[in-house]
């Protein structure tokens, strides 16, 4: 079966370079109308343009789809409902989101200055929540909305130097988290892409044959397959170079202690941490569960 966005109107956010052009290209190539949101800054959130925005425009038109460009930056909300505005009054409706926008201002954390991790915390969740909350209410109504998150591996998993980024990263998951509960009984939704891609953000981190292996292009398959009609949701997918994998968060199976201590929990931390045991959780409340189900069966003894 050919996935395809036939009728489906689109918005990708930092989609003048790198992997949001490379996603918009794509949603266009497959029948989609496309916003091109790009602010134009730097790759330190400084400045801003619309020519890189207005190329992905000409591309798309030029090859027979249909766009238009648009520059609000993600972090200024009513800028963000202007664009949805503007998607709206040109195709009608909002059907996909692909938070794609983001900046790095990489520094230890003791040399980080607090401006420069509220600036990527700024792009990269609240620009996130500010497009999302955005497209929710029609999204509502139309009973239908697909949402893509874009994590990373620094905050799933860590990296010396991006406290701001990861810290900013791995939020994302948790909104995933929550809105796909919200969004189900409206048939929107929404899963999160951890991408490896040579693009401005990687290109002096990459060494040269790496940068040449890890085209964007090879990343934006799982960014199609996660927005379109019949795709999963609230899951967390990896991409790059065409390898994929999927992360999640799992728990141990609980372990009771009729009298709780430190120097017991130091003694069993073993078993606490067995990781042969662990489950994955729809919700919170199984976790909960879990739990109290443990301290229950514990307390009978």
């Amino acid at each position: 079966m050919t996935i395809r966005f036939d009728g489906r109107v689109a918005i990708v956010t930092g989609a003048g370079n790198g992997l949001g052009r490379s996603h918009a290209l794509e949603l266009a190539r497959r029948g989609a109308k496309l916003v091109i949101n790009d602010f134009g800054g730097s790759r330190d959130g400084k400045g801003g343009s619309s020519e890189a925005a207005a190329k992905v425009v000409d591309e798309i038109r030029a090859a027979g789809g249909q766009a238009i460009a648009n520059g609000a930056n993600v972090c200024d909300f009513e800028q963000v409902l202007g664009m949805v505005e503007q998607a709206k009054a040109e195709f009608g409706r909002v059907d996909v989101l692909i938070n794609n926008a983001g900046i790095l201002r990489d520094k230890t954390f003791s040399k980080m200055e607090m401006a420069d991790f509220r600036a990527v915390v700024d792009v990269h969740l609240m620009g996130s929540v500010h497009c999302t909350k955005a497209v929710w209410e029609l999204m509502r109504e139309q009973n239908y909305g697909r949402i893509l998150m874009t994590t990373s591996a620094s905050g799933l998993f860590g990296n010396f130097g991006q406290a701001n980024y990861g810290a900013a990263k791995v939020a994302l998951v948790g909104l995933m988290h929550m809105l796909t509960i919200e969004g189900r009984k409206n048939d929107i939704r929404v899963n999160t892409l951890a991408p490896i891609g040579a693009t401005r953000m990687t290109e002096d981190i990459l060494t040269p044959e790496m940068f040449a292996a890890l085209k964007p292009e090879a990343v934006t398959p799982a960014a199609l397959f996660l927005v379109s009609e019949n795709a999963p949701s609230k899951v967390t997918m990896s991409a790059g170079g065409g390898a994929f994998s999927t992360a999640r968060i799992v728990d141990t199976a609980p372990t009771f202690f009729a009298q709780p201590t430190p120097e017991a929990l130091a003694e069993h931390f073993e078993q606490i941490a067995d990781w042969s045991t662990s489950r994955y959780y729809d919700d919170s409340n199984q976790q909960v569960a879990a739990l109290v189900q443990a301290v229950m069966g514990g307390a009978a003894k």
